[in-house]
């Protein structure tokens, strides 16, 4: 493929995935280094062993998945052109990221009522990498929120239609990214923590 080829409007949304990839791909490298860390740190005699991760985790894995769909369904009901179905289903996307956070913090203090804290003399090298990893996670599914919030408010705008969806497309590729992250993540603490 000739990547010069195409209008200006093209190549200019082809930059804009390349671009998105660029940083996606980023991300795997920054995350696969936190959990190849946490795996040679669990050779540590002060490591701890048989932690459960808490319940809160696992409600937000569901959520986080959930609103894969939902943004799925968007995308699916603006191709089919119904604004109203549309506005509901990134509306709901928008809660269950909202409720994911939620349920992160809850995991949190679930966490910090078992006695461990990020920091401190309550706190040890296990916990400190859970909570680095799902903080870091947190942030990118905040920056995850404001493009569904800024789709949302080019779709009150009506900047997208069937045949104009480059920005929807965009930010439900990095929400499902962050969703298969979590999924990812999750299954790493839950298993090999």
């Amino acid at each position: 493929m000739d990547f010069t080829e195409g209008t200006f409007e093209e190549k200019n949304n082809r930059a804009k995935k390349m671009m998105l990839w660029f940083g996606i791909v980023s991300l795997i490298m920054s995350f696969a280094g936190w959990t190849s860390a946490f795996v040679v740190s669990s050779t540590r005699e002060d490591w701890l062993r048989d932690f459960q991760l808490p319940n809160a985790f696992i409600i937000s894995t569901v959520m986080v998945v959930l609103s894969s769909v939902t943004f799925v369904l968007a995308q699916k009901a603006l191709k089919s052109n119904n604004r109203q179905m549309t506005t509901t289903w990134l509306l709901a996307t928008l809660v269950l990221g909202i409720a994911f956070i939620t349920n992160q913090f809850v995991g949190f203090q679930q966490i910090i009522d078992m006695g461990y804290n990020f920091t401190g003399p309550t706190s040890n090298v296990t916990m400190s990498y859970i909570y680095l990893i799902a903080m870091v996670h947190i942030v990118h599914v905040l920056a995850g929120l404001v493009c569904i919030l800024v789709v949302i408010y080019n779709h009150f705008k009506q900047k997208y239609s069937a045949t104009d969806m480059l920005g929807v497309d965009l930010a439900a590729t990095f929400w499902h990214f962050i969703d298969i992250l979590w999924v990812y993540l999750f299954l790493f603490l839950y298993f090999v923590g």
